[in-house]
């Protein structure tokens, strides 16, 4: 683990970032304001952008989306520090078209590139589109040989293999490994197949947001697997209400509480398009009432005075937690606020 937490921002993909939004955020995937939020971001001295991957808007799909992969390629281009993580869905990509997209956005970002495997919630995106969506651990056994070949490829290795779902004779891609023996592999997941997995082929595993005691145990149970690419780091998921007062950060999160339920139908859609099985859904369903964010959101505790927030975020990191994947509404104002006031806490 990093002696310093690193600190990170989700995209702006879906425009809000969840079906409820704050008047003052804009409801705007583009592109434009994305490149303008991770220029910022990079600025302002966060350390990396996930840009999550989705066809469509899985919230509302009359809202605009944006694609992960062409952003994070032009992302790649435009930073010199910040780190780019796009997530994937192995359903979608076949490993070495993706592996290739990999080492070439990771050869635009002079070794800044990451990918995210997540192994899809969103039943709805496939069908739709005709494509296969297997029940939850068959998608994970797709998931594991999907991410062993990819990889190997972005290792540079010659790969012959023939496995339940692909095969690959003699392919190899170059370049590969200009800087780094390849790509930083981030993992989503919380089931059983998503620790094991996680603990065989990602460098990085990323916690829904959850209070510190949960975190611990998720942590504990992971530490206990061998690691095959070496000591497992981890991340976590949380959205920041921080203020002045512990007064003040209360009194914003119950005016957004109130502004979610406004929109709890959105919500339900959501849900309807949503895997019965995926963990995240079945633990944030619960506690939908109670907090705000996507992947557990305030669950994580980040809300209260600067000083709470970044006592917080210290017994986070002590626990295990190196990456701090954070959220904000309205957006762009409130990492300013974060940037300003909770950073200098913490360097």
């Amino acid at each position: 683990m990093s002696d310093a937490p690193r600190f990170g921002i989700w995209a702006a993909v879906h425009g809000a970032r969840a079906a409820h939004h704050d008047p003052d955020e804009p409801d705007d995937a583009s592109w434009e304001r994305n490149r303008a939020l991770v220029l910022e971001a990079e600025a302002l001295g966060f350390d990396s952008v996930l840009v999550a991957q989705h066809t469509a808007n899985p919230y509302d799909d009359a809202r605009d989306q944006l694609e992960a992969w062409t952003s994070a390629a032009a992302l790649a281009a435009l930073t010199r520090r910040i780190e780019i993580i796009a997530a994937v869905k192995p359903g979608l990509y076949h490993p070495v078209v993706l592996a290739k997209m990999a080492l070439q956005i990771e050869h635009i970002a002079r070794g800044r590139f990451a990918l995210n495997l997540v192994n899809a919630w969103n039943r709805a995106e496939f069908e739709r589109a005709g494509l296969p969506f297997p029940p939850h651990d068959d998608r994970y056994a797709y998931g594991r040989e999907w991410i062993g070949l990819v990889d190997r490829l972005m290792r540079g290795e010659r790969v012959r293999f023939e496995g339940r779902h692909f095969q690959v004779e003699d392919y190899q891609l170059r370049p590969a490994g200009t800087y780094r023996p390849r790509p930083r592999i981030y993992l989503g997941g919380e089931s059983e197949p998503a620790r094991a997995l996680a603990a065989d082929h990602a460098d990085v595993w990323f916690i829904n947001g959850q209070p510190l005691g949960a975190v611990k145990a998720l942590i504990s149970d992971v530490d206990r697997r061998p690691a095959a690419n070496g000591p497992l780091r981890y991340g976590l998921a949380a959205f920041v209400i921080a203020r002045d007062t512990d007064a003040q950060a209360q009194a914003e999160h119950a005016r957004l509480l109130a502004l979610a339920q406004r929109d709890a139908h959105l919500r339900a859609d959501t849900r309807a398009r949503t895997d019965a099985a995926s963990v995240m859904f079945a633990k944030t369903d619960a506690a939908a009432s109670r907090h705000i964010g996507t992947n557990g959101g305030t669950a994580a505790g980040l809300v209260g005075s600067y000083d709470a927030v970044a006592d917080r975020i210290r017994a986070f990191h002590e626990a295990g937690i190196e990456l701090f994947m954070l959220q904000f509404q309205p957006f762009e104002a409130e990492m300013r606020r974060f940037a300003d006031s909770v950073l200098p806490r913490l360097r």
